[in-house]
């Protein structure tokens, strides 16, 4: 389990160097690709909560128990973004590198939590790992880019806004082997982060991903982009006929 942890966590990790297609992309056309992503991304991470992280769940601790800990699990990320945001700069003469820092902290948060959760899955079997690794992946190819796009706006220069973006990812390994320690400590602590996983699943499509979706106003794309996040729903209902 350890070795499919650190090579799941890793793996997450390296997407820090996707920030280097920017460089390769005009800058509307890597948004148009972006939208399609965010779209694949919403559609795998809901698909992944109701489909396996809940059922999952509700076998191991009853759906009270699951429904609790979920939402509880859902106020925790949202505290947490709260916290994360409440010093971002909103006025036009702000020092240009704070909110560049500011998003280094928050991603390291969010690489790490991501660790944690692929190690909780991992603990309750390979199968629900996996599914969880493949959500986690299509979520931080966008977020990686994104996150590469803000630091060279925010001032840093092209090398060291990769350095600190693939840096900061590394924190997902981190993540793991805490996930790890735990599960060790309890076997049953795998079955008490699956709403963990579960609250994250479902707070950053409907907090971020879909908002972000919807200020998309053309027709013709906006439908593309929901039939790619109905494709995203279906192959993680098609992997359930792999379990």
């Amino acid at each position: 389990m350890l070795i499919a942890i650190l090579l799941s966590t890793t793996l997450v990790s390296l997407i820090g160097f996707a920030g280097v297609l920017t460089l390769s992309f005009k800058r509307n056309s890597l948004q148009q690709v972006l939208v399609f992503l965010v779209a694949l991304s919403a559609g795998t991470m809901l698909g992944g909560a109701f489909l396996h992280l809940i059922p999952e769940s509700i076998e191991s601790l009853g759906t009270d128990t699951t429904a609790l800990l979920t939402l509880l699990s859902f106020c925790l990320f949202f505290l947490i973004e709260k916290i994360l945001h409440w010093r971002h700069c909103h006025k036009q003469n702000c020092k240009i590198h704070t909110f560049g820092y500011m998003n280094l902290v928050g991603d390291s948060i969010h690489n790490f939590i991501d660790g944690l959760i692929i190690a909780s899955t991992f603990s309750v079997s390979s199968y629900l790992g996996m599914t969880t690794l493949l959500a986690i992946v299509l979520h931080e190819i966008p977020q990686e880019i994104g996150d590469f796009g803000v630091l060279l706006h925010a001032g840093f220069t092209t090398k060291k806004a990769l350095f600190l973006n693939v840096g900061v990812a590394f924190t997902a390994l981190l993540g793991g082997l805490l996930g790890y320690y735990l599960s060790g400590f309890s076997q049953n602590i795998g079955s008490f982060l699956l709403p963990l996983a579960t609250g994250g699943f479902l707070y950053i499509p409907t907090s971020d991903l879909i908002p972000e979706l919807r200020k998309e106003t053309h027709l013709g794309k906006s439908l593309l982009s929901f039939i790619i996040f109905l494709l995203g729903i279906v192959l993680m209902y098609s992997l359930r006929f792999l379990e």
